[in-house]
Order: C-alpha cells, then structure tokens, then sequence
C-alpha cells in the first residue's frame, strides 16, 4: 500500500497536460479576485503574503494569482512587497515551476519586480508557514488527493467506483480526517480577516464521482496489460488513485457544530459541473483521436505515478517506462473508440478567519 501520493510525472509534463484543471478555474478565480479587493491588508511594512496551497508545476496558479495581485495593486503601492508561496510534496518539479514563473505568458512576476515567489516543499496536511503570515491563500486541484491511501481498494482503482464496503469507508474516514487538518494548518497561518480559496474535486448532487468512461478505461487497459504479462495481478491489485470527491454536506461538515473550524468559517460553497475543453474540442473537430489522447495525457501526468508506484520495483521498476506508455496508448484507444463526455463535478469555497 502506498503511504501517500506519488508525484506527478514531473518535467513540465502537468503544465502541458492540465486543460482539465483550468477548465474549473474560472468562477474560482473570480472569487480569489473578489477577496483581494476587499481582503483586510496587513500594516506597512509587513508584505502582503500569498500562499498556493498544492501548486504542481504552476501553470494553473498564473492566471488566479495574477489577478489577485492587479486587484492589490490597485489598493497598494508598486512599491509594497507582495510575496507568494508555492508548496507541494518535496518529490514535486519545482524546477518546472520556476521555469514556468520565467517564461509562462500568464506569469505573475512579469512587469512586477516588487512581487517575489518562492516555494515550500512539504505537505499541506501540516502547518507550513509561520503563523497570522497569509493574507490571501488558494488552492486548486489539490485538496481531493488524501495525504495516504488507507486501504486496498480491491475491485478497482478509484474508490467512487468500488463496491467494497471496508475500502470506501476507510477512505471517507480519512478524506474527513484531511479535510479538517488542512482547514485547521490554514487556520494558524491566516492573518485575522485573511481569505483562502479551494477549489477541488467534488460529488455532485446525485453523489457522482464522475470521469466514469476515463477511468473504466484504465481498468480494463490494466486488465489486458496483465493478461500480457507486462503487470501481475497482484499489482493491480495494490493500484490505487488516492483522491476523493467529497459532496457538500461533507465540505461543510466540520463546520457545523460551531460555524468554524479552528477560526475559520465558510463565506462561499458552490458546488458545479465544469465544462469539459476536451469533450467541447471534440464537438467541434469530431476527431476522436484527439479526444482519447488527450484524456489519455491528461491521466498520466497526473495519475498514472500513483498506480506506477505499485509495481514491485517501485520508480526504479524497469518497467515503467513501458508501462506508461501501454497505459496511455490503451486509454487513448478506448475512449478514441467511444467519445464520451466526462462528468466533473467541481466545489469552490472561500473561507474567512475571524469574525
């Protein structure tokens, strides 16, 4: 079993691959605009800190960080330090990170010389920065992966989709267990009045998962590579996606006895269905090879390390260059032969320290 997520796969292979995270960003970015126009501002000469809660390799940070600092600026100086903090697991490619902060069209550092990033390379399920720091905190696309995965799932890889009674609830247990040691690490490093946005996976009001047709796909392509002999059963049997979509009711759960967890309370939870870009694409060139390898791109970049980290050789395994590859040509054939459109339930929240 894994004790925690594996990295992406790294060398600016999630910026190149993340159209679906960006398709959500939109009222999320409102939002975290919204809040830096009315954010209490900490006194000169205190910088106003920050904080990207489980950035990646950056790219879906640009454009809502961007925004958040022009609505500073115009309520601050061109003078006054405005620092940003990225954080991610200590495996995560900060190198392509920073390299995107250099060249990315959408940077935030561009034309701003008073605006400094740097970034922390830890888990967000402890505190990472000191306390009354943060003014501003976002996360996106982040907070649905759980800090371990605390079970097999023995009858697939994503546990929206088991039928196992013993993996689902070890797994609602610890998506509860995370969500409220995120919100209470937030909490200590929040100023008073501070805003954090989050943006994350969700279930929608049927209690949907969703990106039904993805993941079948990689089931059943896991399936013929181990009837081909490139994976063993066992294996397969040990692949899981660590990541939850938790509904609204679990979102506000913790707050429902007092309104607050530590000193937080909700000001905004939505929860809707994003579009699909690639889906979209799709009704406009009616190319269904495109379709499916994009889907397919999409999934190894971002969850294909996790189920390669079960092979017996872990990352050293010689196999898993391979084993990508397989992976990602199945799941673009399939889809390819069958476009659907993914469900993708999304929840924005912004959460408020202080009365």
């Amino acid at each position: 079993m894994i004790d925690r997520p594996a990295p992406m796969e790294g060398k600016g292979a999630y910026n190149r691959s993340s159209r679906v995270q960006a398709a959500g960003l939109l009222p999320a970015v409102a939002l975290f605009e919204e809040a830096a126009r009315t954010v209490a501002l900490a006194p000169t000469p205190l910088p106003i800190v920050i904080a990207d809660y489980g950035s990646s390799e950056g790219h879906n940070s640009m454009v809502p960080i961007s925004a958040a600092i022009r609505a500073l600026r115009d309520r601050v100086s061109p003078e006054r330090a405005i620092c940003v903090v990225h954080t991610d697991l200590p495996d995560n490619d900060f190198s392509a990170l920073f390299q995107a902060l250099s060249s990315d069209p959408d940077s935030y550092l561009a034309g701003d010389p008073a605006v400094f990033a740097s970034a922390v390379g830890r888990s967000f399920y402890e505190q990472l920065l000191p306390r009354d720091r943060v003014m501003l905190g976002w996360s996106s696309w982040a907070v649905q992966w759980l800090s371990r995965t605390p079970a097999i799932i023995p009858d697939h890889i994503q546990v929206a989709y088991s039928h196992d009674a013993a993996a689902r609830v070890a797994f609602n247990r610890q998506a509860a267990e995370d969500w409220r040691t995120f919100l209470t690490a937030r909490s200590l490093e929040m100023r008073q009045d501070a805003r954090l946005v989050v943006l994350t996976m969700a279930l929608d009001e049927n209690g949907a998962f969703g990106y039904q047709p993805l993941l079948q796909a990689m089931v059943d392509t896991l399936a013929t590579l181990t009837d081909e002999g490139l994976i063993r059963t066992e294996e397969v049997y040990h692949m899981a996606i660590p990541t939850v979509g938790r509904s609204r009711a679990e979102l506000s759960a913790p707050f429902e006895e007092t309104g607050r967890v530590a000193d937080l309370s909700i000001e905004h939870l939505d929860v809707f269905a994003a579009e699909d870009r690639i889906w979209t694409e799709y009704e406009q060139r009616h190319d269904a090879q495109v379709f499916g390898e994009q889907w397919a791109k999409f999934s190894r970049a971002s969850v294909f390390p996790t189920l390669a980290a079960a092979l017996t050789g872990g990352e050293a395994d010689p196999r898993r260059a391979k084993f990508f590859d397989r992976l990602e040509a199945g799941v673009a054939a399939r889809l390819a032969a069958a476009p659907q459109k993914m469900v993708i339930p999304l929840a924005m929240l912004m959460l408020r320290k202080g009365s």
